[in-house]
């Protein structure tokens, strides 16, 4: 089958998605929209992609999710076209340029060695670029919408780079056992704004141990969360053979059967 054309297939959605924003033909529903609204769908399009990739190669369902994500794109932009601020042509030159600014060694006359140098030299690009819109500061530019644990490792990332870091993971694991033992020094007085600060503070620390480990926490999390939910179900099949339902079985029966589960290697 022969690929559309790449011009034609973007000119199309970009098509489709002014005729929905039409506000005497359109869609009731896409006209009503804003920014705002459509902010939280285009957070939901892109942990969708996240996700079609973490359940493997389905080609169909990758192109399907980044064309719910493309589509996010097409949204912002029309609505910033309206307004008279800028097209998705605008969007799309600006991110072409700033790929070709921030790669000199592929479209110019600089020589980067290594991934590590290549690395190195986007932080320094972002930073100069950060600069020019006089956002100051080692920790600038961090987006306060990222999920936590996210914003936590390129904060701490942000700081490493400037010299406030531990030397190892070694030490990492050290602050944690120290903010373990003050959340553990909490626990009588179960002070809620206290407990949420001590255990803000763990998950802080943990953000910094992935990091130091080469790891990213939110793909760490999503595993643990994946593995609960398998041994978890694990648990209700094993229960329902004897005729049982988890609420009835007791937390011991539970137990024997999420370390049978275990043992299995869900």
């Amino acid at each position: 089958m022969t690929p559309p054309d790449p011009a034609e297939a973007t000119l199309a959605l970009l098509a489709v998605m002014a005729r929905l924003r039409d506000p005497d033909s359109g869609c009731p529903w896409d006209v009503a929209q804003d920014f705002a609204s459509i902010a939280p769908y285009t957070i939901e399009e892109a942990y969708e992609v996240a996700d079609a990739i973490r359940r493997g190669p389905d080609p169909a369902m990758l192109r399907d999710e980044l064309g719910d994500l493309l589509l996010q794109v097409a949204y912002h932009a029309r609505m910033a076209e309206e307004r008279g601020w800028f097209a998705f042509a605008d969007v799309a030159a600006g991110i072409t340029a700033k790929m070709i600014r921030r790669h000199p060694h592929v479209f110019g006359a600089a020589e980067i060695a290594d991934a590590a140098a290549q690395t190195a030299a986007w932080e320094d690009a972002k930073a100069a670029e950060r600069a020019a819109r006089a956002e100051t500061g080692a920790l600038a530019g961090v987006a306060t919408a990222l999920p936590a644990l996210t914003r936590a490792e390129k904060l701490t990332k942000r700081a490493a780079r400037v010299g406030f870091d531990w030397p190892d993971a070694a030490g990492v694991l050290d602050k944690l056992a120290e903010e373990t033992a003050e959340l553990r020094a909490e626990l009588p007085a179960a002070d809620p704004a206290r407990l949420a600060d001590e255990l803000g503070d763990m998950l802080f620390v943990m953000a910094n141990l992935a990091r130091k480990l080469g790891l990213d926490p939110e793909s760490c999390l999503a595993q643990a969360n994946a593995k609960f939910e398998r041994r978890f179900a694990a648990v209700e099949a094993a229960l329902a053979e004897r005729g049982q339902a988890p609420a009835d079985a007791g937390l011991e029966a539970m137990e024997a059967e999420w370390r049978a589960a275990k043992a299995r290697g869900l």
